[in-house]
């Protein structure tokens, strides 16, 4: 029985030490190999059998995109503002040989030369600029790191500013500036509000004013058109009046001649008239010789019935 347990714990520790050799690389992941001490290969996903005793992972790297948050650094602008400032690098590992044997710690040579690159920058920068520029800041030090960690088989995707901590008496004047700024701004609102209501209350008056004009050019119109009409009516019942009265004089006088007047009855119709003449404001009369005689035929009537009333 000694031999065949001896046999079983063999193949038991065969298989244990097959086993244990073999490795599953899993997604976004890969696995540097050496073997006798140097490297060998680099195994992505998938199933992978390490020769035992020779062969060894020295490394495991991730693929994804990695976010490295570093403390603040302190940093110096051109006007000698000091200030704490702290990044975020966004960097993926794209060539796991050189990220295994590049350097020898990847993160503290990126962390260095994050804070080395960022007091370069903002160093020829005055304190305005550098609270007004971090895009520019953010796409210098990006292409600075992705060309400087490019052989350790790092890519720098973003760079970002998280933090621009100024000093404390500097923060203070921001704060007064920005006051004094928001002051301006609502002081100059303020005025162009109540120069836009003095326009819309000159802009009502005049509109006023213009309606008011047309309201009493318009009833000036209309008195003029009512007068107008007035006197038109006025006209055509006189017009009226004169046909009336010259239609009767008319009918009057066609009457006479169809009733064959005497010559004496038109003497006495115009010594009629004569009457009436003499009682108007004329100075100068001018009978006519036919009235005449019959003037002078009533003052002999008158002269004889005179005489026979004396008597």
């Amino acid at each position: 029985m000694g031999p065949f347990i001896a046999l079983g714990i063999v193949v038991f520790l065969i298989f244990v030490i097959i086993i244990s050799n073999i490795h599953i690389v899993p997604q976004a992941r890969a696995y540097v190999v050496e073997r006798l001490g140097t490297y060998y290969a680099t195994w992505h996903t998938g199933l992978h059998i390490k020769v035992p005793f020779i062969e060894k992972i020295s490394k495991r790297v991730s693929l994804m995109e990695q976010v490295a948050d570093f403390p603040p650094q302190a940093v110096i602008t051109k006007d000698n503002v000091k200030m704490q400032v702290d990044t975020v690098v966004f960097f993926q590992i794209t060539d796991c040989k050189l990220y295994a044997y590049g350097v020898e710690n990847p993160m503290s040579a990126i962390e260095n030369l994050t804070a080395t690159t960022l007091r370069n920058i903002i160093g020829d920068l005055e304190l305005d600029a550098t609270l007004t520029s971090r895009d520019i800041i953010n796409t210098k030090m990006r292409a600075i790191l992705d060309e400087a960690t490019d052989p350790w088989g790092i890519k720098i995707n973003r760079v970002e500013l998280k933090n621009i901590i100024p000093p404390k008496e500097i923060q203070d004047a921001m704060e007064k500036q920005m006051k004094a700024e928001r002051e301006r701004r609502e002081a100059i609102l303020r005025a162009e509000g109540e120069k836009n209501a003095t326009v819309l209350v000159a802009e009502g008056k005049k509109q006023a004013m213009i309606l008011d004009a047309e309201a009493q050019k318009q009833k000036q119109i209309l008195i003029a058109e009512a007068e107008k009409e007035a006197r038109i009516r006025r006209a055509e019942g006189e017009a009226e009046a004169i046909l009336q009265v010259q239609t009767a004089t008319a009918e009057g006088i066609k009457r006479i001649n169809e009733s064959a007047p005497s010559e004496k009855f038109i003497a006495i119709r115009s010594l009629e008239a004569f009457e009436k003449a003499a009682d108007g404001q004329s100075t100068k009369i001018i009978i006519p010789s036919e009235i005449q005689g019959l003037a002078g035929l009533a003052t002999s009537v008158a002269e004889l019935a005179k005489k026979d009333g004396t008597k």
